[in-house]
């Protein structure tokens, strides 16, 4: 059974022949339609380039091949539990790693190599089925063969062979002879039936695959990286967006023992030391003169005051039905109030780095990489390698929430000037501290929506939002996809249109130009819409004398997934009303981000003189729950991120320079105030959808109507208590 070893990552170009080649055991890559774009214009991917991998190894381990990088959010556990399901594998069998970055690992909700958009599972459902029962069949006809036996006739259970002569056998006594057999056609292979799922969509049926080694410290993470000759590099960075360096003197960085060198790249000067404490110190004594005649020098007051002037004038047109106006000028009672919301970091707990060795004509680079496609792209354009040379090996990533997804100005293309600059054969790691990840940009951008609502004989009839900030993706590639009527349209996701019947809507959108750098952040742009419509819905309805649940299901469809969800999470806290007591109120919420809905309440109590969030219920309507442990860690933890940034989060710039640094600072939820979380997970048996995003929008607006409800000033503008609280 032994055979040779290849490669995987190859060109953008490469084979499914090439790819398989002289691996060990059985590899099987199965050739499956693209799936659909993630947006409308998107890329398409190539015919067969959403390629699933499976290998099974002579020992009967299964090893799925992670096309989504695994930064938490658990898709190793899911793919693993798709192919397991369809092969009949025993839980003890499976393994994951990270896929390389080749073209055959394309995501096809983008059309590219790459994670976001909470579309792990969604897009990979039924690729990963397919692969898994494809392998089966291919087990089958193998041990068919050596048993002299239809193939019909042979089960699997638990990772056993048998057929009832007697004969059995295991995964890996078949592997090789399986290896020689020309693969199925995925689209013949037949699947499961739903009904007959034994570990998909049930409960504690599989723990996560990655939690035991975990736990052991085993993972390597970029952290771990530590190659014979290979140096640290820590950046001194600009204190100003747009500023460039304009000289350095680099002689008291020199004389720190350890400092090897310093060179001056695009982003920054770069300290190169023999271990991370040496560059770190360098980083701090080089000395730098920095051209600024290009920064953004504006501070958030000002910035605030005057995205403030542009939501009073009418911005681009982004839909409307009704007459907004008249509804106005007839109503009862006209409701007006604007939203704030502060620059957001990501601050995932591993801050960027990644690995990088050039050695004239070729390159590896290791990382955990979010976007495989783009960041190859760049470290072959930067360092001039034929892209046919340039390995990425995506390792685990210490969390993301969007910071790695980057795709303008990328951390990527810093690791290969910083390659560049030092020249090929010399290993190296970039390393940013926390304080270059919380003052690097990249932020959830800054945003204010003006609000306006008309309220007549009890009912909410006219609703309008002028939304006001940065555009993610202006100057990107994805700018024509995802801005082609001149508006960023992930600005205005979630109040583009409503899930309400409300006879009269319109919204419109500005997307000034400001010189601080934005990026995806965790929920896009569900992290500040959905906070602005479900508290001004709550305005409204209050505006109404309607109550908050009640009000919303009168104007949402009776079989509608908000409904249906907002019914459930109202049964689990045995909604009353928004009163619960002497001290307590509750606020609801009710959001569909990423084709999940998520209904949650909140409770908040009064000690102290002070608000604490005692308790969060949520439902969950993410279509088939493939690990429901998995979909109710991923609310949970959405829960507590959005939680302690709709609290505490706030990126702000004093002439342009970010005043946060670290932690003591950028205020996180601490474990003490993280509330009790019920989640329930909505049966369904339709196709999943995202669960990685969904849980963060709803519990800001939850708390904020909830603490309106307690008789406290609404909160409008974020943080609700700021850090020193």
């Amino acid at each position: 059974m032994t055979t040779k070893t290849a490669e995987i990552a190859g060109n953008m170009d490469i084979s499914r022949r090439a790819a398989l080649q002289g691996m060990a055991g059985l590899v099987v890559a199965v050739a499956l339609p693209a799936g659909r774009a993630f947006a409308q214009g998107a890329p398409a991917a190539p015919p067969l380039v959403a390629e699933a991998y499976v290998r099974v190894a002579p020992d009967s381990t299964v090893t799925i091949l992670s096309r989504n990088l695994e930064m938490g959010q658990g898709p190793y556990t899911g793919f693993a539990t798709l192919v397991a399901e369809e092969m009949d594998a025993d839980w003890s069998q499976m393994r994951a790693e990270g896929a390389p970055a080749a073209a055959v690992y394309t995501n096809p909700a983008f059309g590219m190599q790459g994670t976001g958009g909470s579309t792990s599972m969604t897009s990979t459902y039924d690729d990963m089925r397919r692969a898994g029962a494809v392998v089966r069949a291919m087990l089958v006809a193998a041990a068919a063969q050596e048993w002299g036996v239809p193939a019909g006739e042979i089960t699997i259970e638990n990772g056993v062979m048998r057929h009832p002569s007697g004969q059995e056998g295991s995964f890996g006594d078949f592997a090789e002879a399986a290896s020689r057999l020309t693969p199925p056609d995925p689209a013949s292979v037949t699947l499961k039936d739903p009904s007959q799922f034994r570990l998909v969509g049930h409960d504690h049926a599989v723990h996560r695959i990655d939690s035991p080694a975990k736990s052991r410290g085993e993972p390597v993470f970029t952290l771990d990286i530590d190659e014979p000759e290979m140096l640290t590099v820590v950046l001194a960075r600009p204190p100003r967006f747009g500023a460039k360096v304009a000289s350095f003197d680099a002689s008291e960085a020199m004389a720190i023992r350890g400092v090897v060198d310093v060179k001056a790249l695009p982003s920054g000067v770069a300290v190169y030391a023999n271990g991370t404490w040496p560059a770190i110190a360098g980083s701090r004594a080089v000395k730098v003169e920095w051209d600024e005649s290009a920064v953004e020098a504006r501070s958030t007051a000002q910035l605030f005051e005057e995205y403030r002037e542009l939501a009073q004038t009418p911005g681009i047109p982004v839909n409307s039905h009704g007459d907004v106006e008249s509804a106005m000028a007839d109503a009862d009672h006209v409701v007006e109030a604007s939203y704030e919301f502060p620059y957001l970091a990501h601050a995932p707990m591993e801050p960027l780095n990644g690995f990088i060795h050039w050695q004239g004509d070729s390159v590896v680079a290791r990382f955990g990489c979010q976007m495989p496609t783009t960041d190859r792209q760049t470290i072959s354009q930067v360092l001039g390698v034929p892209h046919e040379n340039v390995t990425v090996e995506v390792i685990q990533a210490g969390g993301s929430f969007g910071r790695r997804g980057q795709f303008l100005n990328s951390f990527a293309e810093e690791l290969a000037e910083a390659a560049k600059a030092i020249g090929p054969g010399r290993p190296i790691k970039v390393q940013w501290t926390r304080e270059d990840d919380i003052r690097g940009g990249n932020y959830r951008p800054m945003m204010v929506h003006r609000m306006r609502g008309a309220v007549k004989d009890g009912r909410v009839t006219a609703f309008a939002d002028t939304v006001v900030g940065q555009s993610i993706v202006k100057g990107t590639m994805f700018e024509a996809m995802l801005a082609p009527h001149g508006y960023d349209e992930m600005s205005v996701e979630g109040v583009s249109e409503l899930p309400y019947d409300i006879a009269n809507f319109a919204c419109d959108a500005h997307n000034p130009d400001v010189g601080v750098s934005v990026l995806f952040w965790r929920s896009v742009g569900h992290s500040h819409s959905a906070f602005a419509k479900e508290s001004f819905i709550d305005e409204l309805l209050s505006a109404a004398g309607a109550d908050p649940v009640e009000g919303r299901l009168a104007m949402l469809p009776e079989d509608s997934k908000e409904a249906r969800t907002l019914r459930a999470v109202a049964d689990m806290a045995d909604w009353s009303g928004a009163d619960a007591g002497p001290g307590r109120s509750r606020g609801v919420a009710v959001v569909s981000s990423f084709n999940t809905t998520v209904a949650q309440i909140a409770e908040v109590v009064e000690e102290n003189g002070a608000v604490r969030v005692r308790k969060v219920w949520c439902a969950v309507d993410c279509g088939l729950a493939i690990n429901p442990d998995v979909v109710r860690a991923q609310m949970e933890g959405g829960i507590g991120f959005g939680l302690g940034h709709a609290l505490y989060g706030e990126i702000s710039l004093n002439e342009g320079r970010v005043q946060q640094a670290n932690f003591d600072a950028y205020r996180s939820l601490r474990i003490r105030e993280m509330p009790e979380v019920e989640v329930h997970v909505m049966p369904s048996a339709e196709h999943p959808t995202g669960v990685g995003e969904p849980g963060v929008p709803p519990v800001g607006p939850a708390v904020a109507n909830a603490i309106a409800a307690s008789g406290r000033a609404r909160p409008r503008q974020l943080p609700m208590l700021g850090p020193s609280a």
